[in-house]
């Protein structure tokens, strides 16, 4: 079965990967109803702990992430085992990502708007790894031909250059675009070239004694998070519940 999706489907040694994708993404879904079922006081699941402390599932994901990474290296990029290997991995890492905002903060932030971080790192890791698996890879080396490939000088430069693109766009405060960018080029020019973002460290130190570009810089910063952040926030909402830090502080406390 999986010689034939990679004959007929997919690039060859890309199904492991589609695995764990799909994995990564339905775990991330069916945790985020289970909790949101918790949340709800509905159905037979509820918060696990022992000895009085919260068990939080990027405890088991963390485990299942060794065992299917470290499953995924011994076992290769083919056969049985790295399939079981990658679909592992994904689940792990769905755990684990769902709460990239408790790791991050070390603090119990699910239901908060700090909270939101974990699902924009789902959906983020989700888009970057389709494209990957779409046949884009990393800094566009995909791009070129036979020819150019064998001239590593043409190689070296692409990288080099869209890495740093990739890198201008972060530090004017746009990592989404950076991020994407390693994948599809035209994303990290597009980030680089514009204007950067309020308190970015390119505004702190460009913008400074130009108070025109400070200006101009929050105005648009202000234009696009009114265009983008309410319907940003609503796809957050749907995809991984409303924060709700009181009523999860008095769940917490049952």
């Amino acid at each position: 079965m999986g010689n034939w999706l990679e004959r007929n489907i997919i690039e060859p040694g890309k199904l492991p990967l589609l695995l764990a994708l799909t994995a990564f993404v339905l775990t991330f879904l069916i945790t985020r109803l289970i909790t949101r079922m918790i949340r709800a006081g509905r159905g037979p699941f509820r918060n696990v702990s022992t000895g009085g402390v919260h068990v939080h599932h990027v405890v088991p994901g963390v485990v299942l992430t060794l065992v299917g990474g470290f499953g995924a290296v011994a076992g290769g990029r083919y056969g049985f085992g790295s399939y079981i290997s990658a679909v592992i991995f994904g689940i792990g890492a769905g755990l684990v990502l769902d709460e990239f905002a408790l790791i991050l903060h070390l603090a119990d932030v699910y239901w908060t708007e700090e909270g939101r971080q974990s699902v924009e790192a789902v959906v983020l890791t989700a888009a970057l790894v389709g494209l990957w698996v779409a046949g884009l890879a990393p800094f566009g080396v995909n791009d070129l031909d036979q020819d150019e490939l064998q001239g590593r000088s043409s190689v070296i430069s692409t990288v080099a250059a869209n890495f740093l693109f990739s890198l201008v766009a972060l530090a004017k405060g746009k990592a989404r675009v950076a991020i994407l960018g390693v994948i599809v080029p035209f994303i990290a020019l597009f980030g680089a070239i514009r204007l950067a973002r309020p308190g970015s460290p390119w505004a702190k130190r460009l913008y400074r004694r130009r108070p025109r570009a400070r200006a101009r810089s929050r105005l648009r910063a202000y234009h696009h998070d009114r265009r983008w952040l309410g319907p940003t926030r609503r796809f957050q909402d749907w995809l991984g519940g409303t924060p709700d830090p009181e009523r999860a502080r008095a769940l917490e406390s049952r």
